[in-house]
């Protein structure tokens, strides 16, 4: 027997030696994909063994693992390629302990990865500028370079500084003026002098640029009009690190563990940004060489990964980082097939708060505003901001994956057949949901039909939320987040599980979906974790006034702001203050892409924040355990209780489940 863990989900099971990856996904019920049987023919059951030391599943993966590739799966030559350094699920087969991940294009029900992008108004100022110029085709005894020629064109015919040129460019000056219409455009990147970075046969009068937001689970990216603002294109993907670990701080572990780790992780992210540029220019119709620059934000971790810096000292205190400074360069440079573009990663704030914050900072303005803004970028590394115009503090709270229904019982990311939405009756206490990808609600007509199609299979990180929730105002778990097992003789719905109880959510044929008393455990520590963040950063700004609320990035965009109050994520303050603003980071980017004026006040506003690290604050574990109440075991909550009817304490019973629940608390 072997232990095989799949991720991004983290499920896991003994197995018997000689069973294939493939079969072992269908028992486990992971989401990998096959058409054909398991004859190795499509293509589709490709997955990536990771190979190292993973502490977190304490497994030592290596190459013999797994069985060495047949002459079935050598010759195979199907119509879906094998990636390099993919396995065909169904003929690799399991001898020894092993991590496999299972990529995006392998999956049946792929991640929705929110991608859309707001911009609002801005005034249009990027790094660059075009420029039409006539030029003379050259001839002989004129002595006049190419070169030359383009340099004193802009200069002469723009009344502008003689600019310089990039050596990249040197290769298509000669091209562009015999191919052109007696003219060529040329794009400057601004400076004194400015710097000529591309040239194009005849008028040009559109050049672009891509603004990415690198977050630790999913990659969103957006092609950019420089010329307009506009965007042209947007586009999603699943940070292929996930395999390394679902957290940050396992995949620094992962390098600490594994000689070359470090190169694994930033091989992994730029072929995935590279892929992502090149189905932006595929999808808008450009070429890459239109394309003129491109803007990354994120944590710290992913920016040291993806400026293939060493992420390990952010793993330990005092969390130091190489460099805050936002840092520029050659967009091939990090693998990027963009061969006209530059790079220009944002300035980090401190050692858990990056660019990504300063982007979202950037995006949402707490720096120019008059009332207190409190502003919180939810995933698996929580990250809040709160200030005015006169002061910023800034904090990350480790909150894991819980939130994205990693991890849990029945958890999974936002994918058709997803539980996203639930009501609890307070009287039956039987629950009715929506699932992403089916328009009726499930008490709904046509909903039964709809699930023969879309097949309910987890529930994802808003459906968590709303379910915990209901469950605690419907009386089904007490403040102490302790599931109800007297309600076992009311409803079938509270079953026994071990030395617990669980509520059970959906029942159908052979799918069964439990809420734990684990998975309810699961999402206190998270949301514990980061309410205990901002009460820390509440408390150094002097207790303030907070009824400005944001909530920002995929996951804080699909929280309703009642449920959020209702477990306690967010302190108590008028519903109506409390409101998703979608990618903030990701709008930062763009902004930070078409305006150097934007650049230049986001890397003075990431100057300015104070940065409070939780880990050595001593006030964090009393605020912690506080928090693991619902919705708040001290916090009154007089706003809240406005627009829901909060149920009486319960006073836990005793037994396991209570036990269970002040364990936890005291080890957490």
């Amino acid at each position: 027997m072997s232990r095989i863990v799949f991720t991004p989900s983290g499920l896991d099971a003994e197995v018997a030696d000689g069973t294939s990856v493939l079969d072992a996904a269908r028992k486990l019920g992971v989401d990998l994909d096959s058409v054909c049987g398991g004859r190795g023919i499509c293509g589709r059951c490709q997955v990536t063994p990771s190979v190292g030391s993973f502490p977190k599943w304490g497994i030592e993966a290596k190459v013999e693992s797994l069985t060495p590739p047949g002459q079935d799966e050598i010759d195979y030559r199907g119509k879906r390629a094998l990636v390099a350094g993919n396995r065909l699920g169904c003929m690799a087969k399991v001898c020894g302990d092993v991590v496999i991940d299972i990529p995006a294009m392998s999956q049946v029900h792929k991640q929705i990865v929110r991608k859309d992008l707001d911009l609002g108004e801005i005034v249009v100022d990027p790094n660059f500028s075009l420029y039409y110029v006539s030029v003379q085709q050259s001839t002989l005894g004129d002595g006049v370079t190419a070169i030359d020629e383009i340099r004193t064109a802009v200069a002469t015919q723009h009344h502008l500084d003689k600019p310089t040129i990039a050596n990249h460019v040197l290769a298509s000056v000669h091209r562009a003026i015999e191919k052109g219409d007696g003219g060529a455009t040329v794009a400057v990147r601004r400076g004194t002098p400015g710097e000529i970075v591309a040239v194009w046969p005849g008028f040009v009068d559109t050049a672009f640029g891509i603004a990415v937001d690198v977050g630790s689970t999913t990659v969103a990216g957006h092609l950019i009009d420089l010329t307009t603002g506009e965007v042209a294109a947007s586009a999603g993907v699943m940070n292929p690190q996930i395999r390394f670990g679902e957290d940050l701080m396992s995949r620094v572990s992962y390098v600490m563990m594994n000689p070359g780790g470090d190169k694994e992780l930033t091989s992994a992210i730029r072929t995935s940004l590279n892929q992502l540029s090149l189905e932006l220019c595929s999808k808008a119709k450009i070429a890459t060489t239109d394309v003129l620059e491109i803007v990354f934000v994120g944590n710290p971790i992913m920016h040291h990964i993806l400026l293939g810096i060493d992420p390990t000292p952010l793993g330990a205190a005092p969390f130091v980082l190489a460099t805050d400074e936002a840092v520029s360069g050659d967009a091939r440079e990090l693998g990027l097939e963009l061969p006209n573009a530059s790079y220009y990663v944002g300035p980090c704030i401190a050692g858990h708060v990056g660019a990504d914050t300063a982007g979202a900072i950037l995006a949402e303005g707490p720096h120019r505003g008059s009332s207190m803004q409190l502003l919180i970028d939810v995933g698996t590394n929580a990250e809040i901001v709160l200030g005015d115009s006169t002061r910023q503090f800034a904090a990350s709270s480790p909150t894991g994956p819980a939130f994205e229904g990693a991890q849990l019982s029945c958890g999974q990311r936002a994918t058709a057949g997803a539980i996203e939405k639930v009501r609890i009756d307070k009287d039956t206490l039987e629950p009715r949901f929506k699932v992403i990808g089916i328009v009726p609600w499930s008490d709904e007509p046509g909903f039964d039909d709809a699930v023969i199609d879309t097949p309910i299979t987890g529930v994802c990180g808003s459906g968590i939320i709303e379910v915990i929730a209901e469950m605690y105002l419907s009386g089904i778990i007490s403040q102490d987040g302790v599931i109800q097992g007297s309600l076992t003789e009311k409803t079938a719905r509270v079953v026994a599980d071990d030395r617990t109880f669980s509520y059970v959510l959906y029942e159908r044929g052979e799918t069964r979906l439990l809420i734990t008393q684990n998975d309810i455990r699961a999402i206190q520590l998270a949301k514990a974790a980061l309410r205990a963040g901002i009460d820390l950063l509440v408390e150094h700004a002097g207790n303030p006034e907070v009824s400005d609320i944001r909530l920002a990035g995929a996951f804080g965009a699909h929280i309703d702001p009642v449920y959020a109050m209702v477990l306690g994520l967010v302190p108590d303050c008028p519903v109506g203050g409390v409101r998703s603003v979608g990618n903030a980071a990701g709008v930062g980017a763009a902004k930070a892409l078409l305006s150097l004026a934007q650049r230049r006040e986001m890397e003075a506003a990431a100057k300015t924040v104070t940065k409070i690290e939780t880990a050595t604050e001593p006030r964090f574990q009393e605020l912690f355990v506080s928090a693991m109440a619902f919705p708040h075991a001290t916090a009154e909550t007089p706003n809240l209780a406005g627009v829901v009817t909060l149920p009486p304490r319960i006073e836990s019973a005793g037994g396991d489940a209570s036990r269970e629940g002040r364990r936890r608390r005291r080890s957490s």
